[in-house]
């Protein structure tokens, strides 16, 4: 997701700020008071080119969920995972219509404020819970990278061919120094500053990511060698299936207890809603024709990314990946130093990235909790102190990444893909302009439902997974 949260896709926290407020006043729609035009939102004039844009809208999306596609393939087969992607990136591309449809009709260009136009106070404080919880998930899903991927790094340092069992290379323990010795400091800071330039290097290391899984797929042979039985049980399973010929198969279409997870796994790497108005703002010569252009061209270049990433490591580890691809390598050669590199390069990008995702959480917070009251480092330090805590029990507890983009997919990314732009759309949008039976309203209210549907069945399956106490492929660590 997305790696999401970027400081461009959030606009100036301090114009931000003054703006939204307005919008609560209503000063942000154009009036003939005294004849006098107020000034409103969509008069500001924005200067990011187009092509910026399209870099900064990328940014957005792109996020840890990269990791679980190939895993998401495995489960599915190639012709049903493309056909699912595309889905996915389609009703996207319509749901980011509908935010521009609505953000045009009352110049509002803020998610939340979108929910405060449509339905008062509930509707902010509904969107600031859901893109909360989302950010979290994604600060889960980051943090879990750092506790799978930094003791092999350790491991390499130290020219260990096995880990150990050293409390330094466990990952709890890391997560946790890292938490307090670089994210929390980072996370103190009043601005987001110069940790929005991390936004261009986390795309670059996932760019470099794609080209070692393509790369790697020629230099990797079918089946695997034997690899150490302490690595992971994924491993055993592989070597299983080598007993049978059935490993080095690709599959067209499959269907098993994990094909559940990859709609949650597709709609969280997918999300870039809450930035997409941002952005909006920021766009020269803004309009919603160039701006749904900068979404379509961005969520193609996205999709290409995606597919190339799912099918090459599908390819390379076939019903073998495991549901974070990164540490599927570990099979092969734990001291390949191309994947060390690539390992290196993620887990600064997302190390650095945490403390950007937190800055609009602890912002939702605020708001929420304290809406009125002015900045103090007491509550500024005291949120993002309690927000790590937070997230590091998380993820020393769920076992797998899997986990975290199953859950955080089927409840937060359907609300903010699906149910909201279309629930806000059908409030907004007057009625003498498009009737509550016209078609583009009786769609919208067909995309709702289907997200809801969406939402219900994947937490319904994902619950009875582990119900059922199913194998869970795929742990990462």
């Amino acid at each position: 997701m997305e790696l999401e949260e970027k400081r461009n896709g959030h606009c100036r926290e301090e114009g931000f700020d003054g703006l939204e407020a307005m919008a609560e006043d209503d000063k942000f729609l154009p009036n003939k008071s005294g004849g006098k035009k107020e000034i409103a939102f969509t008069d500001f004039e924005g200067k990011t080119s187009f092509g910026m844009s399209i870099f900064n809208l990328s940014n957005a999306i792109m996020g840890s969920g990269i990791l679980g596609l190939a895993f998401a393939m495995s489960n599915t087969g190639i012709i049903l995972f493309i056909i699912l992607l595309v889905f996915i990136a389609i009703l996207s591309a319509y749901s980011i219509h509908l935010l521009l449809k609505s953000a045009g009709v009352v110049g509002i260009r803020a998610y939340e404020q979108l929910g405060y136009r449509a339905f008062g106070q509930p509707g902010k404080m509904l969107a600031a819970c859901i893109i909360t919880i989302h950010n979290i998930g994604a600060m889960s899903s980051y943090l879990f990278i750092v506790k799978s991927e930094l003791p092999l790094v350790i491991q390499v340092f130290l020219d260990k061919h096995e880990n150990t069992g050293e409390w330094f290379m466990n990952g709890n323990y890391l997560i946790l120094i890292v938490s307090a010795l670089i994210i929390l400091p980072l996370a103190l800071m009043k601005q987001l500053g110069y940790l929005g330039y991390t936004s261009g290097f986390s795309l670059s290391c996932m760019v470099f990511f794609l080209i070692s899984v393509i790369y790697k797929k020629f230099n990797i042979a079918c089946p695997l060698p034997d690899v150490h039985p302490n690595l992971t049980h994924i491993a055993d399973n592989f070597a299983a299936m080598n007993e049978t010929g059935d490993s080095c198969e690709a599959k067209l279409f499959t269907m098993n207890s994990q094909t559940v997870y990859t709609i949650p796994i597709l709609a969280f790497a997918f999300v870039c809603h809450p930035e997409v108005l941002p952005i909006y703002t920021e766009l020269r010569d803004a309009n919603k024709k160039r701006m749904q252009r900068v979404a379509n061209v961005s969520i193609l270049a996205m999709f290409i990314m995606y597919l190339l990433t799912a099918l090459f490591g599908y390819l390379t580890f076939y019903a073998g990946v495991e549901s974070e691809l990164l540490h599927t390598y570990s099979q092969v050669d734990t001291m390949d130093k191309l994947i060390l590199c690539v390992r290196l390069a993620v887990l600064v990008a997302v190390t650095l990235t945490v403390p950007v995702v937190l800055f609009p959480i602890r912002r939702a917070v605020l708001q929420i909790l304290f809406p009125e009251k002015p900045f103090h480092w007491g509550r500024h330090i005291g949120i993002a102190f309690c927000l790590i805590s937070l997230v590091n029990v998380l993820v020393i507890f769920v076992p797998s990444i899997r986990d975290i983009f199953g859950l955080i997919g089927a409840t937060s990314a359907p609300s903010l893909i699906f149910i909201l732009p279309a629930i806000f759309y059908i409030r907004i949008v007057p009625i003498d302009q498009e009737p509550l039976k016209s078609r583009p309203k009786i769609q919208a209210a067909c995309f709702a439902a289907v997200g809801f549907i969406f939402m219900v069945m994947s937490l319904s399956f994902i619950i009875s997974d582990w119900a059922t106490g199913e194998s869970r492929s795929g742990g990462g660590h």
